[in-house]
């Protein structure tokens, strides 16, 4: 009688701390578990190159700028390339999601028109020089 006594004790001690695990996971902040992250959201003309609508969520006190480069697909010689960078210090970096609008500059003897394929990567950059968060996409212009 003692040993189903016992086994019920355990059964019940091991319910209540799964209970209680999961009840601290569950009430951990969410948006923690997605900083850091970039999802290309629009690529359009905007003279004289492009801009590129990026959603982005970072860690608070990130020191990281957020980049985007494009690149026409149009063959080896006749491509043209555009860049455009957004600074620390514009980013909202607070866990949550914020929607940037990336104004990419083109290279001298680079242009873009109506009907271009066009690769666009966007990424953090750090002071160290690393990169991270990679984000790619094709679009017609």
């Amino acid at each position: 009688m003692q040993s189903s006594t016992l086994r019920r004790r355990l059964a019940g001690t091991a319910a209540t701390a799964l209970l209680v695990g999961a009840g601290v996971l569950a009430g951990a902040p969410s948006a923690a578990a997605k900083a850091n992250l970039l999802a290309i959201d629009k690529v359009s003309l905007h003279a004289p190159g492009l801009q590129v609508k990026v959603t982005y969520s970072c860690d608070v006190g990130m020191d990281h700028q957020l980049v985007a480069n494009a690149t026409t697909l149009r063959g080896t010689r006749d491509e043209s390339i555009a860049a455009g960078t957004i600074k620390k210090d514009k980013l909202v970096c607070d866990y949550d999601s914020h929607i940037a609008q990336v104004a990419l500059r083109p290279a001298a003897g680079s242009h873009f028109e109506k009907g271009d394929k066009v690769k666009v990567t966007v990424f953090y950059f750090d002071n160290d020089g690393f990169s991270y968060a990679n984000q790619e996409t094709v679009a017609v212009l």
